[in-house]
């Protein structure tokens, strides 16, 4: 039996299939990848990043450097641009960018304070050399158990790992001392082979550090390091602007000589333990 002139009309309209099809797909992925690869669109959404808000750097191994979901994104997309300029990338690399100033807005200089906390082990190094590697790794796993912790119960958040120390950042200038405090006691009943006993000490200054990804830079973060450099085993430093945030009824505060390379020569410094 004869086909209908219907049923050639819907043959027309079918959907094309096989070899053709194919070939269209390939010629729209080209004229795409031509289009995502022209120079003048690149350039102009490079220029277009300059007036967005946030770190129009974004994409760098800095801005980058965290841990969060976008920022891991933002490191494949930095890594995919780099091996081959991409308008796709770079509208990518854009919506990070905002995404971020947004994520992280008043954390920038001038917005908002915040306290930073440096720590590390007195003569770690030296006793490592004489232990080796594998017991000294133990030794920084227990010695994080007992920091770590102090940090995050007290509203801090552990920034980055220093080897036998680490930098934490808090909102609130008290509750970094007393993770500071709370750290130092728990490192104290830590021990290691040989009777070896870790001392850490500690220093906290508040400022207004650039947050750039997820580790904060600039002056401040200098300062605190400097102030951390400056304690002893098992001492808790902090600044001047910091000791104004504190509730001494129940804290011993001593004022401590202080002088260092890259700190303001004016700033004092004191010694915090607890009272009782």
């Amino acid at each position: 039996m004869a086909d209908s002139p219907d049923s050639d009309e819907r043959r027309d309209l079918s959907p094309r299939t096989g070899p053709e099809r194919d070939s269209t797909i390939a010629k729209l992925a080209a004229a795409l990848r031509r289009t995502d690869e022209q120079p003048r669109l690149l350039l102009a959404a490079k220029a277009a990043r300059e007036l967005l808000p946030g770190d129009s750097g974004y994409g760098d191994p800095l801005s980058t450097g965290g841990s969060n979901p976008s920022q891991a994104l933002g490191r494949r997309l930095s890594a995919l641009t780099a091996e081959r300029p991409s308008l796709l990338g770079e509208i990518g690399l854009s919506a990070l960018q905002v995404w971020e100033s947004i994520a992280s807005q008043g954390a920038d200089r001038g917005e908002r304070e915040v306290a930073i906390l440096f720590t590390d082990l007195v003569d770690f190094s030296d006793w490592s050399l004489e232990a080796g590697d594998t017991v000294a790794v133990d030794l920084l796993r227990e010695v994080g158990a007992a920091i770590e912790p102090a940090v995050t119960s007290h509203g801090g958040v552990v920034v980055k790992r220093l080897g036998d120390g680490l930098m934490a950042a808090f909102d609130d200038p008290a509750g970094a001392v007393a993770a500071a405090l709370d750290a130092c006691e728990g490192v104290a009943a830590v021990e290691a082979e040989g009777g070896y006993r870790p001392e850490m000490r500690a220093g906290v200054h508040i400022g207004r550090p650039r947050q750039v990804g997820g580790d904060y830079l600039g002056t401040d973060v200098n300062i605190a390091a400097r102030v951390a450099d400056a304690a002893s085993g098992g001492e808790v430093l902090v600044s001047d602007p910091v000791r104004e945030h504190l509730d001494e009824s129940a804290l011993k505060v001593k004022k401590r000589r202080f002088k260092a390379k890259g700190a303001p020569r004016d700033l004092a410094v004191f010694s915090v333990q607890r009272d009782g």
